[in-house]
């Protein structure tokens, strides 16, 4: 179900716990999972269970938990967009606006060329920085539509 590398990769990462504690593991397991397949099916998931002893509830808890995993495919970019209070007091709602009308979808949506996915988060730990979105790992900040705009134009 994964690479060589990425089994070698999760049991580095087990490595780091008492064996009594291997499911410690499961947030950097499911991390490599994703990173391989680009999203985390239900199978997935289980076999990540079954590597870390855990019943496959456990890891479906913290899967759906954090918004950094994603439990259907993606898009080629994934424009995840802080709409906690920070966010939305200094014009995250504008931004959600344009980002909505520019790529034609909503939250949880894929352009129909594959290219974008949108989703909303929580929190991404950069108020001071607000309003802000994360595409793929690289975090922008002080957003607006115009640099949105340029942002994505790169991504193009």
């Amino acid at each position: 179900m994964l690479t060589k590398e990425s089994l070698e990769k999760i049991d580095r990462e087990i490595a780091k716990y008492p064996p009594e504690m291997k499911q410690s593991a499961v947030m950097g397991a499911l991390h490599i999972a994703q990173d391989e397949h680009g999203w985390l099916s239900v199978s997935l998931m289980d076999y990540i269970a079954e590597r870390l002893g855990m019943r496959p509830i456990q890891v479906y808890e913290v899967a759906s938990f954090y918004s950094m995993y994603d439990l259907q495919p993606v898009g080629r970019h994934k424009i995840s967009v802080c709409t906690n209070i920070s966010c939305l007091l200094r014009g995250s709602d504008e931004i959600v606006a344009h980002l909505k009308k520019r790529l034609g979808i909503g939250f949880g949506e894929t352009t129909p060329d594959g290219r974008f996915t949108l989703k909303e988060v929580e929190c991404l730990a950069s108020c001071g920085g607000a309003p802000m979105f994360q595409v793929d790992r690289t975090y922008y900040e002080n957003l607006t539509p115009d640099r949105v705009d340029e942002i994505l134009s790169g991504l193009e």
